[in-house]
């Protein structure tokens, strides 16, 4: 309904005159949202907008990022690196995730740092960061408290590990980031199987000069072939102390559940001689920022494969969560998000 015609209804049935104002700003903001959201679905494809979309500041921030979306299996988020952090806005941050499955999801040539033929200039002013978290592992297919100990993946953990895989295939990585423990190393690995650039990704044995020298490589070319990978605990999963190697559902008989829904829910609150979310947090984005964060502001494209709780620190960071949001903060195990990082100036 038009305005004009919407304000002649309600005057001729003597709608409150502050309730005329209400539902106005209201169908405004709804046709502002449609207008946004059919410009934003022409222009990448056939995905379901999650969050904030603004056409006008899509093409105002990045507009000097050709994006042809060739896939639609990923979740995606914008944002900027300003001043050495991370920072996200509504008007300039968009998370869409789309429904269907296929096997890449950017066009190689228009990816982010993967157009060589342009100056160095454009390839650092912007990096991608891909999150995975690991697939499924033995004890999650049991339903029992991991934490930190070395559970390998299951069957579907592989299977849901490739098909990681095939949904980056496409984007552009130049070093990866793992946890110390098996599940996110071997879904680090299966995923790079799929990459279009078939490099080889090596684990980074720098625990001593020994180890060094052991592991160094001497042809430049083969270096130029693979894809450096370090591991540290810091991304490790939260540690779950009493609660690991139990049953959830046994534990939560035995405590009962509000009380392991504290333990497992609450930000600050850690089980017995455990971590808490806060104490996970406190470790993984240390690390993000002092190891992690430097790669993406000289333009490297990283991608982390760790945990549902050290991933959502990660992101409670970069998106500027409070302690309420971040525990409510579901990731499903194998599903890649994408954040494509922009500096504020080059």
């Amino acid at each position: 309904m038009p305005l004009s015609l919407c304000s002649v209804f309600f005057v001729k049935w003597k709608v409150p005159h502050f309730l005329i104002n209400k539902l106005t700003s209201l169908l405004v903001v709804l046709l502002i949202f449609r207008m946004a959201a059919t410009a934003f679905h022409q222009a990448v494809g056939t995905l379901q907008p999650h969050g904030y979309v603004n056409h006008s500041d899509f093409h105002q921030e990045f507009g000097n990022v050709s994006m042809r979306l060739i896939s639609n299996s990923i979740k995606v988020n914008f944002g900027q690196l300003r001043r050495g952090s991370y920072c996200s806005r509504e008007r300039n941050i968009c998370v869409i995730e789309a429904s269907t499955s296929q096997t890449s999801v950017f066009d190689p040539v228009s990816s982010p740092s993967n157009n060589t033929t342009n100056d160095s200039r454009k390839k650092s002013s912007e990096a991608a960061l891909i999150l995975i978290r690991h697939g499924e592992s033995l004890w999650n297919e049991k339903n029992l408290f991991t934490g930190c100990v070395d559970v390998p993946l299951t069957k579907k953990g592989v299977e849901e590990a490739i098909e990681a895989g095939r949904r980056i295939g496409n984007i552009p990585v130049d070093m990866i980031y793992t946890s110390a423990l098996i599940r996110a190393q071997m879904t680090a690995m299966l995923a790079m199987t799929q990459h279009r650039r078939k490099k080889v990704p090596i684990v980074m044995h720098n625990e001593s000069e020994q180890a060094k020298a052991w592991s160094k490589i001497f042809s430049e070319e083969t270096k130029r072939q693979c894809i450096p990978v370090l591991t540290a605990w810091q991304l490790n999963e939260r540690m779950y102390g009493e609660l690991q190697g139990l049953n959830k559902q046994e534990t939560a008989d035995r405590y009962g559940k509000e009380q392991v829904h504290e333990w497992r829910r609450s930000y600050d609150i850690p089980p017995p001689n455990g971590e808490s979310l806060k104490m996970c947090a406190e470790r993984a984005v240390a690390y993000f920022k002092e190891q992690i964060e430097p790669q993406l502001l000289s333009g490297k494209n990283v991608m982390i494969a760790a945990h549902g709780n050290s991933l959502r620190s990660i992101i409670m960071y970069l998106d500027k969560l409070t302690s309420q949001e971040v525990i409510s903060l579901e990731l499903s195990t194998g599903i890649p998000m994408l954040y494509i990082l922009k500096k504020e100036s080059l």
